[in-house]
């Protein structure tokens, strides 16, 4: 949305805003009357119209214009006069050209359908109410001293949603031994590697499975061991042995899509403290089923065992750059002295904007919205794919499925075509620490807008078909056998 305002001192001055963009309004608000001035629209001596005149003419709040007096006034080519109002003494120095319009490399971005995973659906938050949990977040009062464990009003928002909306329960999450707020998944396994392993360390990670947690085991020194997984989850017994944490993803395999087992969950749990692990349960997307209630949490059947990690970068945006670690007292209590130690920490500006978001409700509504959506988006996917007569891997849950393809070179052709035909997808190769042992494309339907995804289908189901012409390989013969069929994927038949 652009708001457009011509202040009468002098008359022919344009003031433009722009709403939608990233930049503050007080910043724009400064650029434009330096562009002003520097076109010759604003001359020494001008006055200029009052911040709660200019505001008012901009329908914005007034701390935007005295923010962009302010910063001119520093900068010094505006200057008060007591009783009299705001002048402009003389142009700035470099403010000759207007504001240059974005590269063309940013625009042709934009030309892309973004139908890659590991995207939220940032297009459907309130942006009302975004803005609204921001300016309250914004009115709490600065720290003193960083919260090394989070803020506690966060962390028991957190409890309370993880009780909600996960089935664990932490016993209000208000203590150090229980909650620990983070910057995010990756930013949790890159702690609990300087915090619990050491250099050396054997650590077993899905595969294929998330790669940056396999590259912040690697940064950190530790040895990492594939973990092969099927459509079923990890395999609990070709987990080598020997190893000092399992990371995993049993709630909805990244990038497959299935979940684990029940009886590999046990078995998995049996193992772990047979052997002296620390499981890492990465439940990035777990709020987001639509055919069954979310699957009961590793950390809730062995909390002894089982570090929980949870994001809100999934269900709401990284913009936030916040998370939540769930842990053994002992795991809690390394976490924080490494923090302490290095006097590292998750910043408290997303956890403020979280727990307002939570406080009014938005959050909840926000997921409920978010379900609908995904559940109608993937319906329209998975039929699509059906009546082409094209496999499909993954549970009816997140924001992304997989069309398992024949052979590394279908893969290969299936993103070069895409990417020619202005489609951005993904591979299953790259998910790989080792040598790919399976080929397909994941398809996302979080990043685009549902009027791209229906316009892309029959160029993305003729593409994928004529990629898939080939004989499958034994890896992904095996998956098929376990593919839902469409009635087991469209929410509610």
């Amino acid at each position: 949305m652009t708001v457009t305002a011509t202040d009468t001192t002098p008359p022919e001055l344009p003031i433009t805003l722009d709403r939608s963009a990233t930049e503050p309004l007080a910043v724009q608000l400064a650029d434009a009357l330096r562009a002003a001035a520097a076109a010759g629209q604003l001359r020494s001596g001008d006055r200029l119209p009052s911040t709660r005149t200019l505001a008012e003419r901009l329908k914005v709040s007034r701390t935007v214009t005295a923010a962009a007096y302010e910063q001119l006034h520093a900068e010094g080519w505006i200057a008060g006069r007591h009783g009299s109002g705001t002048y402009v003494t003389t142009a700035p120095p470099g403010a000759l050209r207007p504001r240059q319009q974005p590269p063309p490399a940013r625009q042709a971005t934009s030309e892309f359908v973004d139908l890659a995973p590991g995207a939220p659906w940032a297009g459907g938050l309130d942006r009302a109410a975004w803005r609204r949990a921001w300016r309250a977040a914004a009115d709490a009062a600065p720290l003193h001293r960083p919260e090394r464990a989070g803020l506690p009003e966060y962390r028991a928002v957190v409890a309370d949603h993880l009780l909600r909306h996960r089935g664990l329960s932490v016993n209000g999450g208000l203590s150090e031994d229980v909650v620990l707020a983070t910057g995010g998944t990756t930013a949790a396994v890159t702690e609990l590697a300087a915090a619990m392993l050491r250099p050396g360390d054997a650590v077993a990670v899905e595969e294929p499975g998330y790669q940056r947690a396999v590259g912040a085991f690697r940064a950190a020194g530790m040895r990492v061991l594939p973990a092969p997984v099927d459509p079923e989850g990890l395999d609990v017994g070709v987990v080598p042995a020997g190893v000092r944490a399992v990371y995993c993803s049993p709630a909805h395999q990244y990038p497959l899509g299935g979940r684990m087992a029940a009886a590999r969950r046990v078995a998995l749990v049996e193992r772990a403290r047979a052997e002296g692990w620390l499981v890492i349960e990465d439940d990035y997307d777990g709020e987001l089923r639509y055919d069954v209630a979310p699957l009961p949490l590793l950390a809730a059947l062995a909390p002894d065992v089982v570090v929980h990690l949870g994001t809100t970068s999934k269900i709401l945006t990284p913009t936030l750059g916040a998370g939540w670690m769930v842990a053994p007292p002992a795991v809690t209590a390394e976490v924080l002295a490494y923090r302490d130690q290095t006097g590292t920490g998750p910043a408290a500006a997303g956890q403020r904007v979280l727990v307002e978001l939570a406080r009014h409700g938005d959050l909840g509504r926000h997921l409920r919205r978010l379900r609908r959506e995904f559940a109608e988006r993937r319906r329209l996917l998975v039929d699509a794919l059906a009546d082409a007569e094209l496999p499909v891997l993954g549970d009816d849950a997140g924001a992304h499925l997989v069309v398992p393809l024949p052979s590394a070179r279908a893969e290969r052709d299936a993103l070069a075509e895409a990417e020619r035909r202005g489609l951005r997808l993904d591979g299953l190769a790259r998910h790989h620490a080792g040598r790919p042992r399976w080929h397909g494309v994941l398809l996302g339907y979080a990043a685009c807008s549902r009027d791209q995804l229906v316009a892309a289908l029959p160029g993305l189901v003729g593409l994928l078909t004529a990629c898939s012409a080939a004989p499958v390989s034994a890896d992904v013969t095996a998956a098929q056998a376990h593919v839902p069929t469409t009635a087991d994927t469209n929410p509610g038949s």
